[in-house]
């Protein structure tokens, strides 16, 4: 029978705690801002006006329910991969709270002409349950890369973050965010339904017009309920009139910093 001696036994302990992604060395990851922030550009890649947006939206979201989503954009990982550097800077600036682990990074690194973008989206491990690890596969896929691809990148973040404050207060689940961006859903066949209203209805005020010669002012009006319906069912990224810090959730001053919040291994990335 082969028996472990107790420096082999040491070695495999250290080899396994270095390699959870909760504990990733932070020496090289990039600190906190001063006064510290909740969306961190570091690579410069959205103006002032949308950093602006960005930050209020988040900063507001904190301040209501005590959950904090940071975004951190630099022009590389500092060795790590994005998965790894999500968490170690999750866990190096404490985002969230400390008694709810209540916190989610958003790791970006823009694509250049050299090297392939990435992002990763990391939950701490109060938010895991609502923000499952295909949910947040599913963000990155459907409300980022496609916006990342033609350098919207603002539009991405925004989106992407708009779900992410959603599912995190319970306002939507992850099944129903599935569905609702599923090409086989039931919400696919809305935009054709209402299409197709609207042709008949702009028919109809045409023939109305032609055999009465006035105006038509209750099918005119009647189209742009329908087109108002047919942009509210259509899922735009905007999701319960969070953007841009001006819907449900009341808004505050400047970010008071994170609150001691720590991440193990949820959440998930991808690349463009």
């Amino acid at each position: 029978m082969t028996t472990i001696k107790p420096y082999h036994f040491f070695l495999l302990i250290i080899a396994v705690l270095l390699a959870s992604p909760g504990l990733v060395a932070q020496e090289n990851l990039p600190g906190q801002q001063n006064p510290p922030r909740l969306v961190n550009d570091f690579a410069d890649i959205l103006n002032p006006q949308q950093e602006r947006a960005l930050e209020q939206k988040l900063v507001s979201f904190s301040d209501t329910t005590s959950n904090q989503i940071t975004v951190v954009i630099v022009d590389n990982f500092a060795g790590y991969d994005k998965a790894s550097f999500a968490y170690g800077i999750g866990n190096k600036w404490k985002v969230g709270q400390k008694e709810f682990d209540n916190g989610v990074v958003i790791a970006v690194k823009p694509k250049t002409s050299r090297e392939k973008g990435e992002v990763f989206i990391a939950t701490g491990y109060g938010l895991e349950p609502v923000i499952p690890d295909a949910t947040a596969n599913r963000i990155v896929d459907v409300e980022m890369i496609p916006e990342f691809k033609n350098n919207n990148y603002y539009e991405g973040l925004n989106r992407a973050t708009d779900v992410l404050m959603s599912l995190a207060v319970g306002e939507y689940n992850s099944d129903q965010y599935r569905k609702e961006t599923s090409s086989g859903g039931a919400g696919f066949l809305v935009p054709i339904i209402v299409m197709i209203i609207i042709i008949v209805m702009i028919k109809r005020g045409n023939s109305s017009h032609r055999n009465y010669g006035g105006r038509s002012g209750g099918s005119s009006g009647l189209l742009g309920a329908l087109l108002l319906m047919s942009m509210g069912n259509r899922h735009s990224g905007s999701w319960n009139d969070f953007s841009s810090g001006s819907g449900s959730f009341g808004g505050g001053g400047g970010f008071g910093g994170f609150g001691g919040g720590s991440f193990g291994g949820g959440g998930a990335g991808g690349s463009w």
